[in-house]
């Protein structure tokens, strides 16, 4: 098995989720591969590695690595003792809902209470375990919009897959956003929680309600989960040994964002393409304007929003240990890439 040990510093490696990305956007774009070239590295895809590297996908052990996704992970992988450091934050909306059965007379949060919940059972581990976490934590703040928290609904474990691959990742994305769906048909729950381009369409298929929207709440706080916001993560021996490759990558992730300003359809191509879903669902998923700020941050706002998550995780057993949240963030590399982008400098 390779681990982080036994692996060179030749190889830029990189892992994503199938959502909208700035630095999904540059690897579409061959922009990565240009970062990696142009520090005298190749570029690796987990997605497209064998098995015993796709699962760093969760663990982050592998030095060359770097990772843009589901921050259950990350900050699972973090509080493990992987020796990973945060670089940047991103924050795209991706249609988070509390979805009922069409005959259901639920119609907003304070219905909410005595219901039964699907929540998914636990995974393999913590890190892996984030759609237990997303679910959690998707209704734990659609019931505080009704003053109400989870003790005032009845939590129902709905089966969930174990060890998901990350080589398969957008074909699992299929059940990993729609969990419960079959049982809330079946009568077995009475609300779900969902997410995304392909939960909108499965709503539609099967004529499911919306009973609470929360995008719709303009609290950031209230919409703090899995993927909001997404943190860009790196191996520590990345950074200290090879930080050209680290400011690279961000300097070509903050060009696809850029480049996404301007070019919506495009954007929704590579995300129909990512999640598996139509153009209906992308649209009615990502809100209007989504891709105008693609970029990644590590604005005050954001580093606490990030830290509201860990401390949801860490309140409901999804971290093995607590860490210290600044000393996680690394903000040298995200100045110098755009130091970089703002002298007009950029390799393209």
């Amino acid at each position: 098995m390779t681990t982080a040990a036994d692996t060179s510093l030749d190889t830029l490696w990189y892992t994503r989720c199938p959502v909208p990305t700035a630095s999904g956007l540059a690897h579409s774009l061959g922009w990565l591969n240009v970062a990696a070239e142009s520090g005298g590295a190749s570029l690796g895809v987990l997605q497209d590695a064998g098995p015993e590297l796709a699962v760093r996908h969760f663990d982050h052990q592998l030095r060359g690595l770097v990772r843009e996704g589901g921050n259950v992970p990350a900050i699972a992988a973090r509080a493990q003792g992987s020796p990973t450091r945060l670089i940047g934050l991103t924050w795209i909306d991706e249609s988070q809902a509390i979805l009922v059965g069409p005959e259901s007379t639920v119609s907003g949060p304070a219905d909410l209470a005595g219901l039964r919940v699907a929540v998914p059972s636990w995974a393999q581990d913590q890190a892996r375990s984030f759609p237990r976490a997303m679910a959690l934590h998707g209704f734990a703040n659609a019931l505080r919009l009704g003053g109400l928290t989870l003790a005032d609904v009845t939590v129902v474990e709905v089966d969930v897959e174990r060890n998901p691959q990350v080589r398969n990742g957008v074909t699992s994305e299929r059940r990993l956003t729609t969990w419960g769906v079959e049982e809330l048909l079946r009568g077995d729950v009475d609300a779900v929680y969902v997410k995304g381009a392909r939960a909108q369409e499965t709503a539609r298929e099967h004529g499911l309600r919306v009973a609470v929207d929360l995008d719709a709440t303009e609290a950031k706080r209230l919409r703090v989960n899995n993927g909001t916001p997404r943190p860009i993560t790196v191996h520590a021996d990345l950074l200290e040994s090879r930080p050209e490759l680290v400011v690279g990558f961000l300097v070509q992730s903050l060009r696809a964002a850029d480049w996404a300003k301007e070019n919506l359809d495009s954007v929704r191509d590579v995300l129909a393409r990512e999640t598996l879903s139509g153009a209906e669902g992308v649209a009615a998923a990502y809100r209007e304007g989504f891709h105008l700020d693609l970029h990644p941050s590590l604005s005050d706002e954001r580093v606490e929003l990030i830290g509201i998550q860990k401390q949801f995780l860490l309140a409901h057993g999804f971290l093995a240990a607590d860490f210290d949240l600044e000393s996680w963030v690394s903000r040298e590399p995200l100045r110098q890439a755009l130091d970089v982008i703002a002298s007009g400098e950029a390799v393209s």
